[in-house]
């Protein structure tokens, strides 16, 4: 799926940053939040490990949790919206994305934006870009949002393969807690003993 992903993006799709040889850093991000248990956990592993990440807010979340995603800011991560209503591109009318994304501003001030599922059509992006929007997707996933795999499993996705300059895809969602609580912690300490900084988008 994400070779498909990546032939059907649009121009200007960011998949991963630069290594950074001088400097070199991994870059966790989180979607679908605020959640009420995920989300200060996710703060309280991050803050442990001196590690910044950034958070791909759906609308309708923060408008439940605001407080939430003051800590967010709070403690010095970058957010993004992920959607008001976590639409999937590809099954969306593009005016109605659109709409949706928009109705997301009104609680997340932000110009990162990550589709769900990673499903967007050409259209939605350009629309999306010519409002000032950056399409961020990701160059690794966890897996945590994946009941059928355990917590271990998570974890062997991202070290088994994280380098420099990805971009990795955690889940502060209920689905995904079991997992991303185990994974986590020893996700950020594999990064730390690499020398790896942990930065925000």
């Amino acid at each position: 799926m994400p070779a498909l992903l990546r032939a059907l993006a649009p121009a200007q799709t960011i998949w991963s940053m630069p290594a950074g040889k001088a400097d070199p850093a991994v870059y966790l991000t989180f979607d679908d939040g605020p959640h009420p248990v995920a989300t200060p956990y996710a703060l309280s592993q991050l803050q442990t490990y001196d590690a910044k990440a950034t958070f791909f807010c759906l609308g309708k979340n923060v408008a439940s949790y605001p407080a939430l995603y003051q800590q967010i800011l709070e403690a010095g991560h970058s957010t993004g919206n992920h959607t008001h209503n976590h639409l999937k591109g590809w099954k969306t009318p593009t005016a109605a994305y659109i709409t949706d994304t928009l109705t997301a501003t009104k609680w997340i001030s932000s110009t990162l934006f990550r589709p769900p599922y990673g499903r967007i059509r050409r259209m939605q992006a350009r629309g999306l870009q010519e409002r000032g929007f950056r399409i961020i997707m990701w160059s690794l996933l966890s897996g945590d949002f994946d009941t059928g795999i355990t917590g271990k499993t998570c974890l062997e996705n991202v070290i088994f393969s994280v380098r420099p300059g990805d971009i990795v895809v955690f889940h502060d969602s209920e689905k995904a807690w079991e997992r991303m609580q185990f994974a986590l912690p020893r996700v950020l300490e594999y990064c730390v003993q690499q020398g790896w900084a942990l930065k925000s988008l």
